[in-house]
């Protein structure tokens, strides 16, 4: 197994080792029949969602002390859901709004626009699951 890595632990253990770095980009080799990292992954499972176990990938990379290149989209759509709601209630935002300010596209337009995202990505995480 591969993992993708802007930064990575200064140490990692025996089972994982860093196949390449180029520029800002580690490729880390696992070896996922080491009982080492299957001992890892049973402590990390977890009920993912209702009858679905598994391991979340920014678990493992929290724990290896890995930082991945990748993000998950689902994880992203929530990070820019949470930064929206702070823009929607800092003052200066509201400061703005009391001084007039009436953009064509508005705070309540993105977080619609992520929550359309947001449902696309669980509804086709849905058929994939049919599929198998």
């Amino acid at each position: 197994m591969k993992l993708y890595a802007k930064t990575i632990a200064q140490t990692l253990p025996d089972w994982a080792t860093v196949v390449t770095k180029c520029a800002d980009l580690f490729e880390i080799e696992i070896n996922d029949e080491h009982p080492n990292f299957q001992s890892l992954l049973e402590d990390l499972e977890t009920e993912i969602e209702p009858g679905t176990s598994g391991v979340k990938a920014e678990d493992l990379c929290s724990r290896l002390g890995i930082e991945m290149s990748n993000p998950n989209l689902h994880y992203l759509v929530a990070q820019a859901q949470t930064l929206i709601f702070e823009i929607a209630t800092h003052p200066d935002y509201k400061r703005l709004l009391d001084l007039g300010y009436t953009p064509d596209l508005n705070i309540a337009d993105a977080q619609t626009a992520l929550t359309y995202l947001q449902w696309e990505l669980e509804r086709n995480q849905e058929g994939e699951k049919g599929k198998g």
